[in-house]
């Protein structure tokens, strides 16, 4: 198990239901592949650095968590498929 770190942007215009809706899945998605999820965070509202859809603004949400190194293919993809999200990051912070 690796400790991973994963950011992504989800629509803003998401109600506070259909964001914990977002979470929920990709915490069943990494709990699923044989992880655990050790924080969430939701950062909120900002404003992107460019327009990504035609969006100005995005919500953000960090998770850590610990995962077999052959699920983030698996998680990448899904996230990848996930309409409301817009971007996506994870990363190993120790390599």
């Amino acid at each position: 198990m690796r400790n991973y770190e994963l950011v992504f942007i989800v629509h803003p215009d998401l109600d506070q239901e259909a964001l914990t809706g977002v979470i929920d899945r990709v915490k069943g998605w990494i709990t699923d592949a044989g992880g655990s999820v050790e924080k969430v965070d939701v950062w909120g509202k900002r404003r992107l650095a460019y327009m990504i859809n035609k969006q100005r603004e995005g919500q953000y949400v960090y998770v850590e968590s610990k995962l077999p190194p052959e699920a983030t293919a698996e998680l990448d993809r899904n996230l990848r498929f996930l309409e409301p999200v817009l971007r996506h990051l994870l990363i190993n912070p120790e390599l």
